[in-house]
């Protein structure tokens, strides 16, 4: 099988290449628990979510990602807990990742209709790494560094803290913290962690009883590198459908839309639409999400969220 398309990539560096990367969602204003571990109880129920994005679709190798995350109160109420799974591949180089996740929620407030809340959360888990290099085609300046395939298991923390009412939000997360060391032949090497740092916010405006106007940010750093950003805005018709659109730091402009197909199941849709020489030749990046939130309380009422 050929994989050419990306060799070039492959040849900036193996180092690159084996820093563990944070994926990105178009829809992270409605999948918090993805990039926040503070996030987790949020839905006030037992709330699952199925996520699948596919990036650059039309090119050999090109990125896609499957996210499972899972996530209620306890008992308590304050604390949370939640599992988070994904599976990223790009190209030759896959990694699945399995994290679980505790939050503790503390109000702010005694108002308790429009509650403010702080949580704090942390999460810890395992990356599974698979770099399968000798599949590469390389045709010139061949690297010994693709002479053989890597399989490593990345142990990794995160932390996060997320404020909230009925009608704002405010996230800061590091979901990866850790660097991790193995042995290879005779010397020891260093895999870098990327560690973004990721800020994230919104706020609902009541337009009247039939339109919400909501918009999101999300700006992310990492390392030395310029600050990347998502500004979005989404519009809720009627409780039932929210239609917006993000710009994004790299040039791209996203159409989303979500569905309240019940009151427990929401269905979400997501086209990226690329600028520059790429778009001549992918058909832009895909995102779907399905989200299902179980009866949590006697009387059989799921708290309505708009994030």
């Amino acid at each position: 099988m050929k994989k050419s398309l990306l060799t070039l990539i492959f040849s900036m560096g193996v180092g690159m290449l084996l820093a563990q990367q944070v994926a990105t969602y178009s829809q992270y204003m409605f999948n918090g628990l993805a990039i926040n571990p503070a996030y987790a109880g949020q839905h006030k129920a037992l709330s699952a979510s199925v996520l699948a994005r596919f990036q650059n679709v039309g090119l050999d190798g090109a990125p896609n990602t499957q996210t499972f995350t899972a996530h209620s109160p306890l008992l308590s109420e304050r604390a949370a807990v939640g599992l988070l799974v994904i599976h990223d591949k790009l190209s030759v180089i896959s990694q699945t990742g399995i994290h679980v996740s505790y939050a503790y929620r503390i109000p702010l407030n005694t108002n308790y209709r429009n509650q403010l809340m702080l949580s704090f959360g942390l999460q810890g888990g395992l990356s599974l790494y698979n770099a399968r290099y000798t599949q590469l085609d390389i045709y010139q300046n061949p690297d010994p560094a693709f002479d053989e395939d890597i399989r490593e298991s990345r142990p990794n923390l995160g932390a996060g803290l997320f404020m909230s009412n009925n009608d704002f939000y405010l996230g800061m997360s590091l979901p990866s913290m850790v660097n991790n060391v193995f042995e290879r032949g005779e010397q020891y090497e260093t895999v870098y962690q990327n560690r973004p740092f990721i800020f994230t916010g919104g706020y609902v405006f009541t337009i009247n009883r039939m339109l919400k106007i909501k918009p999101n940010f999300l700006f992310k750093m990492v390392d030395n590198r310029p600050v990347e950003f998502d500004l979005n805005a989404n519009a809720l018709f009627d409780e039932v459908l929210w239609v917006g659109a993000s710009y994004k730091s790299s040039k791209q402009v996203v159409l989303i839309t979500q569905v309240q197909a019940t009151e427990q199941i929401q269905i979400g849709y997501s086209y990226t639409i690329s600028a520059g020489p790429i778009r001549t030749v992918e058909l832009g990046s895909h995102e779907i999400m399905l989200n299902y939130r179980f009866w949590y309380n006697k009387k059989g009422v799921v708290s309505p969220r708009y994030f």
